[in-house]
């Protein structure tokens, strides 16, 4: 199935081979890349076949080997003349025929090879993929120490086999969609069936087939096409680059969706919490998994309020600090020119910076550099008395934390949301940070996705749920699919009396 604006016209292609062969060129713009390999026969004027397709995107070996196969045919003993449909008996691999000229030009644009054969009004589709890809590599983005090492690529046809070899079953499904006028991208939509919601499968592809855009480059313009809301800057889908993630997610009864040329897949429906789960939880013990968990929810309060509270208690509500701790502080400001909160304002701006040129240098300077930076330059800062070393702790403790945050998206806003809070403290101090933090927590419990509630198991309370949350339940004891992604069919494992009834 495809999307708006995809339709295919009725234009049949001709029996004549030369014709079939202009129409493909005048269609393609007589580019460069675009190959029509014609076969003639020894003592002949006129080719009686002709393979398309465009350099780079198909394998030349398989080409070639395609192109003597067909030669050995014609040109074969006691063969006599034989007729046009025989030779697309004859050729190897995945083949289909289609009459269509918009069909088959676009399976040329795929990667396809399309052989024009004299003589007859079709053509047959041959895959051959081929060119330079990139191979299956440890994901960059999400590491972890134990686990599988292996992330997602661009191909999207290698994502979806990567799943389908650490989810064996006949009821994992996959559904394309083709979005994009122009870039003609190829979408698809996995879920396990009988496990995910039907209602949210269906919600995911009705939302992908309104999508009436001109291209699709990568994951993320789905992500914006399709959310329930963009007047959030909190995620209300996850993008990852581990096929684990994906495979335990869709075990839970989520959806994921695959872009063609991105390694990101988008799964959704999520919530709030799930965006602190890694997939190395999964793998070590649960009191350790537990632990890390309680660490990464504390590290999002710290990279939210610590600098917020800093610049309230010590712009605003002093005697709040211990009177030891307040001189200290005193001490350390004291010939410092700015306020706390142009402070802080100074010295968030200056590691953001940090961090982006960290991250658009080059691979082999562009750690040093960050590193390196922040280090001359918050001593600089504070010898020079333009901030306290105080503030450069509380600055740099709080970008540590947003580290350690395992979705980028998530971290992403936390930082939007940090610059907001902190312009709330420096103006009414801790009243200013209960009065962004108490709509804030309104409108994160608002949300939703697709359907789901953001901030479930928590808002609304849902104990039976609250297993795989703040802390990992021992395996044993997580027996259920939670309750609102899953369909009716919750089980994970069996019960005791179902293990003695099979025995």
């Amino acid at each position: 199935m495809v999307g708006k604006g995809n339709q295919d016209s009725n234009e049949n292609l001709p029996s004549d081979l030369s014709q079939s062969v202009e129409i493909f060129r005048n269609r393609l713009g007589k580019s460069s890349d675009f190959k029509a390999r014609e076969i003639i026969l020894p003592g002949e004027s006129s080719p009686v076949a002709a393979i398309c397709y465009f350099n780079g995107l198909v394998d030349l070996k398989s080409i070639n080997k395609m192109i003597a196969t067909v030669n050995d045919f014609l040109l074969g003993e006691n063969q006599g003349k034989p007729s046009p449909s025989s030779i697309v008996d004859i050729i190897p691999g995945d083949l289909r025929k289609s009459g269509n000229i918009d069909n088959l030009i676009q399976a040329v644009l795929d990667g396809s090879t399309v052989m024009l054969i004299d003589g007859i009004p079709s053509a047959a589709i041959v895959s051959l993929p081929g060119g330079r890809r990139r191979s299956v590599e440890e994901p960059s983005s999400q590491t972890v120490i134990r686990g599988p090492k292996e992330g997602f690529t661009e191909d999207v046809a290698t994502n979806i086999a990567l799943i389908r070899r650490k989810i064996r079953s006949p009821e994992l499904r996959f559904e394309d969609r083709t979005i994009g006028r122009v870039t003609k991208t190829r979408v698809s939509v996995a879920y396990i069936n009988g496990i995910a919601k039907d209602e949210v499968v269906k919600e995911v592809l009705t939302r992908l087939d309104r999508i009436d855009v001109d291209s699709i480059l990568e994951s993320g313009y789905i992500e914006e096409y399709i959310q329930d809301t963009t007047a959030t800057p909190f995620p209300t889908l996850i993008n990852t680059e581990r096929p684990d993630a994906v495979a335990g997610n869709l075990l839970d009864g989520q959806v994921a969706i695959l872009v063609d040329g991105s390694p990101f897949v988008l799964v959704a429906p999520v919530t709030f919490f799930k965006f602190f789960l890694a997939s190395e939880d999964y793998y070590q013990r649960y009191d350790i998994s537990s632990f890390l968990r309680l660490i990464r929810l504390f590290s999002f309060l710290v990279a939210l309020l610590l600098p917020s509270l800093y610049i309230a208690v010590t712009t605003f509500q002093q005697e709040m600090i211990p009177t030891t701790l307040l001189i200290s502080l005193a001490a350390q400001r004291e010939g410092t020119p700015l306020p706390a909160l142009l402070e802080a304002l100074l010295m968030e701006l200056t590691f953001e910076v940090i961090r982006e040129a960290g991250v658009r240098m080059p691979r082999v300077v562009g750690p040093a550099i960050s590193i390196v930076g922040a280090l001359v330059l918050g001593q600089a800062a504070v010898q020079a008395g333009l901030v306290s070393a105080a503030m450069v702790i509380i600055v740099s403790f709080t970008a540590i934390s947003n580290f350690v945050i395992p979705y980028f998206s998530m971290s992403a806003a936390v930082r939007l949301v940090r610059f907001a809070l902190m312009l709330l403290a420096g103006t009414f101090g801790l009243y200013g940070i209960l009065a962004g933090g108490i709509p804030l927590l309104i409108h994160m419990v608002s949300l939703k996705s697709f359907g789901v509630p953001y901030f479930l198991p928590l808002a609304p309370l849902s104990f039976t749920n609250l297993k795989d949350v703040l802390i990992r339940a021992p395996w044993p004891l997580l027996k259920t699919r939670p309750s609102y992604i899953s369909s009716d069919n919750r089980d994970r494992q069996a019960s005791k009396k179902q293990s003695k009834n099979s025995k």
